[in-house]
C-alpha cells in the first residue's frame, strides 16, 4: 500500500466544484445593485438615488479589487458593506446585513451550477471514507457561499471550508493549503487537491506536498498538465481515480 494513500479531498470552488464559465460581470453587478438597493429602500434605509448607489459601489469594488491584486490578499465584502453602509446611516441587524450581502451575490449564484450527479459523486467519496473540504480564493463572504452550496444541496459534504478573505494570504501562497490540511486533520501527502487553475491550484498544491488533480475548464484549455498531477474532465471521475491511487496503481 502506498504511503500516499488519499484520506481527504480539497476542492477549489469556481470552475471546479461550481461551473461559472466566462460571465458578464457588468450585467450581474447591475442585477445585484438593483435587488440590494430595493431591499435597503424598502427597509427605510438612507440610500439616495439608484445611480449614485450603483456607481459608488462599483467604484469601491474596483478599488478594493485593485488593492487586493497589489497586496495579494482578499477583502471581505460583507465587512465592507457593513462599514460603508454604517457610515451612511444604514442600520441593519446581523441577519439583514448577511441578506444584503446575499442579494449582491445572488445573480452570480444563479450562474454557478454543479455538474450532473455532483451529489452522487460527493456521496461516493464520503463512502470511501474520505474527508471533504473547500479551499477558495474569494472576496465573497462565507455566509453567501455557504448559502449557495446549501441551495445546491452539497454544503453538508464539506466539513472544512477555507475562504481566502479570512487570511492575509491566498493561493498560490502555500500557507492556505497548510491551513486547510491542519483543519481537515490529515498530512499534506494524504490530501488530494482538485482545481482548475494550474498556477493557483495545481502547482502550489504539489509544491506544498499534496497530490493534485486538474479539472478540465476554460481556464486551462490547451495547457499541459504539470508533472506529478492527474487530469479529469468531470468530477464523477474522481472516485475511480482515487481508488486506483489508493491501491498503488500508477498514473
Amino acid at each position: 500500500m502506498s504511503d500516499k494513500k488519499i484520506k481527504a479531498v480539497l476542492f477549489d470552488l469556481g470552475d471546479t466544484l461550481l461551473n461559472f464559465g466566462q460571465v458578464n460581470t457588468t450585467r450581474l453587478f447591475r442585477q445585484g445593485a438593483i435587488s440590494s438597493y430595493d431591499f435597503l429602500k424598502n427597509s427605510g434605509q438612507p440610500v439616495g438615488g439608484f445611480n449614485y448607489y450603483y456607481w459608488r459601489n462599483l467604484i469601491a469594488l474596483r478599488i478594493w479589487h485593485w488593492l487586493s491584486n497589489i497586496t495579494g490578499r482578499d477583502f471581505d465584502t460583507l465587512a465592507l458593506l457593513r462599514k460603508s453602509g454604517t457610515k451612511r446611516g444604514v442600520k441593519l441587524n446581523p441577519e439583514q446585513w448577511r441578506h444584503l450581502a446575499w442579494l449582491w451575490y445572488e445573480p452570480l449564484s444563479q450562474v454557478g451550477q454543479t455538474e450532473p450527479k455532483t451529489k452522487e459523486t460527493l456521496a461516493a467519496l464520503k463512502n470511501l471514507g474520505l474527508k471533504l473540504g473547500i479551499v477558495s480564493n474569494t472576496f465573497v463572504n462565507g455566509c453567501s457561499l455557504d448559502e449557495h452550496l446549501k441551495q445546491l444541496g452539497i454544503l453538508d459534504f464539506f466539513t472544512v471550508r477555507v475562504y481566502s478573505y479570512e487570511f492575509d494570504f491566498r493561493k498560490p501562497n502555500t500557507q492556505i493549503f497548510k491551513v486547510a490540511a491542519k483543519r481537515i486533520g490529515e498530512t499534506l501527502e494524504n490530501i488530494l487537491y482538485v482545481g482548475d487553475r494550474i498556477d493557483k491550484d495545481i502547482k502550489p498544491a504539489v509544491k506544498t506536498g499534496m497530490q493534485a488533480v486538474l479539472k478540465a475548464a476554460y481556464t486551462n484549455a490547451g495547457k499541459k498538465v504539470p508533472e506529478g498531477a492527474w487530469k479529469i474532465n468531470r468530477l464523477c471521475e474522481l472516485p475511480g481515480l482515487i481508488e486506483k491511487i489508493n491501491v498503488g496503481t500508477s498514473h
